[in-house]
């Protein structure tokens, strides 16, 4: 398994950071390598949701079939891979006065074992300090763009 752990703060509220992330049309604006996440039925949003995505990472696509897990309006947000490649990620929302909010996130990914498992490896690693610093950028950059 694969861990990567960010800290950053954007200076909006912390309910305006928050609902830009839960909202699942958003995530391939600001998450590096996502072209496909789109909803599997009902609900949409909060626990219990579930989404069909895709990861390019070079040349490689990876698929998943991710459900938020854990859910607390405001504060928390974990997505865990049902099906296809291995993932997890938490979101953790952290007022920092009335205008900034501390947005912390770990992302985790499982590589299948062997040969196949290596070489997807080599490929992943970079790409995920690179992903979440990107993805970090983006993000904050829409949140504060929006709050404003």
């Amino acid at each position: 398994m694969i861990h990567v752990r960010h800290t950053a703060v954007a200076v909006v509220p912390v309910d305006l950071a928050f609902a830009h992330i839960d909202d699942y049309r958003n995530v391939p604006d600001w998450m590096f390598g996502i072209t496909r996440f789109d909803p599997l039925g009902d609900p949409d949003r909060g626990l219990g949701a579930r989404y069909d995505t895709t990861m390019q990472i070079g040349p490689k696509a990876l698929k998943s079939t991710v459900e938020i897990t854990e859910w607390e309006q405001d504060r928390l947000i974990t997505l865990s891979s049902v099906a296809g490649f291995g993932n997890r990620s938490t979101w953790m929302f952290t007022p920092v006065g009335d205008d900034h909010t501390e947005l912390s996130v770990d992302f985790g990914y499982e590589l299948p074992g062997g040969l196949a498992g290596r070489a997807l490896g080599k490929l992943v690693e970079p790409f995920v300090v690179t992903a979440i610093k990107q993805t970090e950028a983006n993000l904050r950059g829409q949140i504060e763009a929006a709050g404003r």
